[in-house]
């Protein structure tokens, strides 16, 4: 037998047995009622992707991106999109809004003209602020361009091949941040994230190194466009050392179980999960659906045995129950050890970017297990 044949098997039976390590998927057993007045909404902005952590002071910490609804929603986030802070008494919300935690800060730096995708971990006396960064050498979009605005305008070619993700620190959650100049996961020549890094999902384990998944894309021939999604793990031995990309091979891609997105790290007990969007439905059968992965390190995945974390559909803490236009940026608030809320980024209208008229960070209350 060939050694290849044999990687193949040992990497199989490894698999199997993860598969029944884990017992049936509870997040999508465990959903409450969602509080229609729950979350974040901003008057007057698109608001997108939350990140919630419990301060010393006992309140929830919520970090959010929002842009104006001047701008499209997509790909308004791409050129305009600042990082806010709110805060709530309870994880439920609602939270009310506290100032910007990172805006604009000028073209000549890498995160200049848009952060996006927070995601706050905290690590001793030290709050980490995870993003994605980006910049571009054009004034900013006004009414007189927006018609000139679209994902083929010169704004987005540069902004979105600008990409990167970044990390800003603080002692306390309500500032000030200490940005860095320079991105802390950059792209890399003819790998999967040769054209931009992003979506950040960091976990800091007890001995303070570093598990970050990230979002990749690879240049294509003609040296503009971009491949599908790819999703890849670095590590680092602390947060504020060198990350490294673990191998040369994706977690998840369009050739590897499917294309995924939005994925976010946490951990028990058991060891790591992950739950992500599966972007074309590969995987859980429903485009857009949420799936669930586990690990023992953070590094090799497998998918579980009953992967759909959540669907589109929400009941409300109104007695409806309604299909979202958008249920994206899954995260999981852990307190004490144990997952207790789950968030997301929503839209309404019937589904697609551009047929919605709001959107806010949603929750829903997990029940015991």
């Amino acid at each position: 037998m060939r050694r290849s044949q044999i990687h193949i098997m040992v990497r199989f039976f490894f698999v199997l047995s993860c598969l029944f390590s884990f017992g049936q998927n509870s997040l999508l057993n465990r959903m409450g009622e969602a509080p229609i007045t729950g979350g974040l909404k901003m008057e007057n902005y698109w608001v997108w992707g939350s990140s919630v952590v419990k301060g010393a002071d006992a309140k929830y910490h919520m970090y959010a991106s929002r842009w104006p609804k001047l701008l499209p929603f997509h790909p308004g986030w791409m050129v305009a999109s600042e990082i806010v802070h709110a805060i709530s008494d309870t994880p439920e919300g609602p939270y009310k809004f506290e100032g910007v935690a990172l805006g604009a800060r000028g073209t000549q730096y890498w995160d200049g003209k848009s952060c996006h995708n927070p995601k706050i971990v905290k690590y001793k006396d030290t709050y980490i602020l995870y993003y994605m960064g980006s910049t571009h050498p054009f004034e900013d979009v006004s009414e007189a361009t927006l018609d000139s605005f679209d994902l083929s305008s010169k704004w987005c070619i540069a902004a979105r091949w600008n990409k990167r993700i970044g990390m800003a620190t603080s002692k306390s959650p309500y500032g000030p941040w200490k940005r860095l100049d320079a991105p802390i996961l950059d792209v890399k020549p003819n790998t999967y994230y040769s054209f931009l890094t992003s979506n950040p999902s960091p976990l800091i384990k007890e001995d303070g190194s570093v598990v970050l998944l990230f979002k990749g894309r690879s240049y294509q021939k003609d040296g503009v466009k971009h491949s599908d999604m790819s999703i890849g793990v670095a590590t680092a031995a602390s947060y504020d050392s060198a990350y490294k990309v673990v191998g040369d091979k994706p977690l998840f891609s369009m050739e590897r179980f499917g294309e995924v997105e939005d994925p976010h790290l946490w951990s028990d007990d058991l060891g790591y999960h992950m739950i992500a969007k599966d972007q074309r439905g590969f995987i859980t059968g429903g485009k857009g659906d949420g799936l669930l992965a586990h690990s023992k390190n953070g590094i090799d995945w497998v998918i579980d045995k009953y992967p759909k974390a959540y669907t589109k559909f929400v009941k409300w803490n109104n007695g409806k129950t309604i299909k979202q236009g958008q249920l994206e940026r899954p995260f999981v608030f852990v307190e004490n050890g144990k997952p207790t809320h789950l968030f997301f980024a929503t839209m309404d209208g019937p589904g697609g970017f551009a047929n919605g008229s709001t959107t806010w960070n949603m929750v829903i209350p997990l029940k015991d297990e």
